[in-house]
């Protein structure tokens, strides 16, 4: 059983340059089948943008598709490094209530770890397992 995030985690994760509009991100997160970019500032880890940080912070405001995404992006996050046990991780998404973590070396993203990631390493058989294994949920 892995002991670290280094060990789950997604290496290589999607990433946007925080000055780019908001359908830049959507459209990379369309592409990287994923739910959530890291967003850089020259890049440098600066935050997370989710595909519910754009509905919200932008559409829902009748903001459009031109919106920089830095002002999308959670810029207050969370970020932890390779060598964090899963247990830690656990806690800090736990009591940050959040389902991603970046993991960040030297201020660059090298992965994110999410709650499926972390079920599925810890539980195998969930459901939860199940739902994060099968293909296009990211």
């Amino acid at each position: 059983m892995a002991k670290t995030v280094a060990e789950v985690m997604t290496t290589h994760p999607a990433t946007v340059e925080a000055d780019q509009p908001v359908s830049v991100a959507a459209a990379l997160m369309r592409e990287h089948d994923t739910g959530a970019l890291i967003v850089n500032d020259n890049g440098r880890m600066r935050g997370i943008v989710t595909d519910r940080d754009i509905t919200v912070r932008v559409v829902a405001d009748g903001r459009g598709p031109d919106t920089p995404v830095r002002e999308a992006a959670s810029s207050a996050v969370e970020a932890i490094c390779p060598d964090t046990t899963i247990d830690q991780a656990v806690r800090l998404m736990r009591s940050h209530a959040v389902r991603r973590l970046p993991v960040v070396e030297d201020g660059r993203a090298v992965g994110i770890v999410s709650l499926g990631d972390l079920v599925m390493e810890s539980d195998p058989t969930s459901a939860l397992a199940d739902i994060s294994a099968a293909e296009g949920t990211h």
